[in-house]
């Protein structure tokens, strides 16, 4: 038997276990020996143990790529743009979309277009286009053309692709004003893109601060919170847009409009996130934790905000990636309807708001095309929260 054991014994005639206390510094790998694997992932942050269970979905990955090229492509979307949206080219209402062409005569020349000819139907009274193949006309990248302000601020004339001088370039064609429609939707995502993430913003503090007093106080304080939900979500949809849409002035400039439908969207979303909220903080505020921090002194905002709110952050990951594309598509049915967004500001909404007639699709289908990058946004959003849902347990 060694010393150190039996100075841990009772000593003879007291009958009294001594009690030793060491200071020295407990090192997990004095414990046991670890593998170079086992080390890299017991002593990982949350963090990068999130971004490893991330990495293995691989859909998701892509999807959060495409939606950061996305989105950063709305920094600069005037110059990804060939025309300004507000351009009007009166030559050109209701040109189909143009093919991109780089052999002439089996000879290479280069992306290019052709010319088209106008002619009007004496029978349907319509413009018809057709294509002349004897004048190919060149496209130029990274080169001056219409002028623009960056952002609204800064003067500039800078393009990724120009049409030919006189030449028509329309890739996704044109409306019933002649404006085209690629330059019109890519700088339309702008609004639609953005909108999602304010107003979950304005949705996620009215759901967390108000959903997470009604969780941790209780009582009247729950009490009072849950009769507010219940008359908001009784309300019925459709006439609650009504009205507050008929609240904003028709003299008010666009950016006003914008962050009117903005704060709108988020005032009708906050009630879901905020029961959710409410109900796991009924279950996790008679945790030993959380009456460890009262004991010490912890404010409540720095409990709820510290140790409660992070203890399911995994739903709250992905309450964000369905509202934000909930919200995209509030904005769009809404300017669908004519009750948001109006020109001279565009979006997704607006544009598809010139597709309401069947007439109208039948005859021009490529009206329709500003739903195509709605439906991937979408797609892309859920995928990337289920990614996201899965990686805020990485231990699961």
């Amino acid at each position: 038997m060694t010393q150190e054991v039996k100075s841990a014994l009772p000593q003879e005639g007291t009958g009294e276990l001594p009690h030793f206390v060491s200071d020295a510094p407990f090192d997990l790998r004095s414990v046991d020996k670890l593998t170079p694997e086992q080390e890299k992932v017991y002593f990982a942050s949350q963090m990068t143990l999130m971004w490893w269970k991330f990495r293995q979905h691989r859909v998701a990955v892509w999807s959060g790529v495409f939606l950061l090229v996305l989105y950063s492509s709305v920094l600069i979307s005037e110059f990804l743009s060939p025309w300004n949206y507000q351009t009007r080219h009166s030559r050109h209402i209701y040109v189909a979309p143009q093919a991109v062409h780089l052999f002439h005569e089996g000879s290479f020349i280069g992306p290019f277009v052709y010319e088209l000819k106008r002619k009007v139907n004496l029978e349907t009274m319509q413009r018809e286009y057709t294509v002349d193949a004897s004048k190919p006309r060149r496209l130029s990248f990274f080169c001056s053309g219409e002028k623009y302000n960056w952002m609204g601020l800064i003067p500039a004339d800078n393009h990724l692709v120009c049409a030919p001088k006189n030449a028509p370039f329309y890739l996704l064609g044109t409306d019933r004003l002649g404006r085209d429609m690629l330059s019109r939707i890519i700088q339309g995502a702008r609004i639609s893109l953005t909108i999602g993430l304010l107003g979950i913003a304005v949705s996620f503090i009215l759901g967390i601060v108000i959903g997470g007093a009604a969780g941790y106080y209780g009582g009247w304080v729950d009490m009072i919170v849950q009769r507010v939900i219940e008359v908001l979500q009784s309300i019925p949809t459709i006439p609650l847009w009504l009205t507050l849409s008929a609240i904003m002035p028709a003299s008010w400039s666009p950016i006003l409009i914008y962050f009117g439908i903005t704060i709108i969207l988020g005032l009708l979303d906050w009630t879901g996130l905020a029961r959710a909220v409410r109900s796991k903080l009924l279950s996790l505020r008679e945790e030993d934790y959380v009456l460890a921090a009262r004991l010490i002194g912890a404010s409540p905002a720095r409990i709820i905000g510290r140790h409660l709110i992070p203890g399911f952050m995994s739903h709250l990951i992905a309450s964000a990636t369905i509202t934000i594309p909930t919200m995209i598509l509030g904005e769009t049915a809404l300017s669908f309807l004519g009750l948001g967004l109006r020109e001279p500001i565009t979006s997704w909404g607006v544009l598809l708001n010139e597709a309401q007639s069947i007439n109208v699709i039948a005859v021009f289908p490529w009206l329709m095309l500003p739903v195509v990058p709605v439906i991937f946004v979408i797609i892309a959003f859920n995928f990337l929260g289920d990614g996201l849902r899965d990686a805020a347990d990485p231990y699961k």
